[in-house]
């Protein structure tokens, strides 16, 4: 077997580039039928999951794209996704077009 020691790859639902595991983040549709999509942080919840870059880039790429529908069966609340890559990127080099799509206060908290 070649893969002994080597991470398994994953691909990226928004830039569609391949990556391990360690450098991508694993989601999954919510529990109870929910069609929000949540941050597998231990990458052990149960059901289909996706892999998605941790950068806002990646993210509105897939928002854009319509790949968490696809990918997740039908889900499509990114809000705990989004507010998970903000607070975890504090990138300078980010286009400001990609910041201004992202919106963690859409009023699905309440």
């Amino acid at each position: 077997m070649q893969h002994l020691g080597n991470q398994p790859q994953r691909t990226c639902i928004g830039c569609r580039k391949k990556g391990s595991r360690s450098e991508l983040l694993r989601l999954v549709s919510g529990a109870g039928g929910s069609s929000a999509v949540v941050v597998d942080e231990r990458r052990r919840m149960a059901g289909r999951g996706a892999w998605l870059h941790p950068s806002e880039a990646c993210l509105a790429l897939a928002v854009k794209r319509r790949a968490f529908g696809r990918a997740l069966n039908g889900a499509t609340g990114t809000a705990d996704v989004e507010r998970r890559i903000t607070a975890g990127t504090h990138a300078v080099d980010t286009p400001v077009a990609a910041a201004t799509t992202v919106q963690p206060e859409s009023g699905s908290e309440n």
